[in-house]
């Protein structure tokens, strides 16, 4: 079995490489983990590696709140940018501490 580590943690907050949303990681997949269906829609010059650890973000953008799953190669650090609005962000987590959001089920 391949051990895979991935760049971000949960909580971390990131941004879109090329699409203009940033958000909150609040779970990972080792490996592309989506349909098939989901994978061909996105633009054969855009599609990114299945390989590599996916992640689950509470997304915003100027004009809405939204999940995305988005690959590792697509995403950057944007803890600078401040917090992150999504409404669900605090079912999940408490913060953003030290640039990062805390799991509730850590801090328990």
């Amino acid at each position: 079995m391949k051990i895979v580590e991935s760049k971000f943690a949960l909580g971390a907050i990131v941004r879109h490489r090329h699409y203009d949303f940033r958000g909150v990681v609040f779970d990972i997949d080792p490996e592309f983990a989506n349909t098939e269906e989901w994978y061909r829609s996105i633009p054969v010059e855009r599609r990114p590696r299945r390989d590599q650890p996916y992640y689950h973000l509470f997304a915003e953008n100027p004009e809405s709140y939204y999940v995305a799953y988005v690959s590792e190669q697509n995403l950057v650090e944007d803890s600078d940018n401040g917090p992150v609005g999504h409404p669900h962000i605090t079912s999940m987590f408490t913060g953003p501490e030290g640039g990062r959001y805390i799991s509730k089920s850590m801090s328990a």
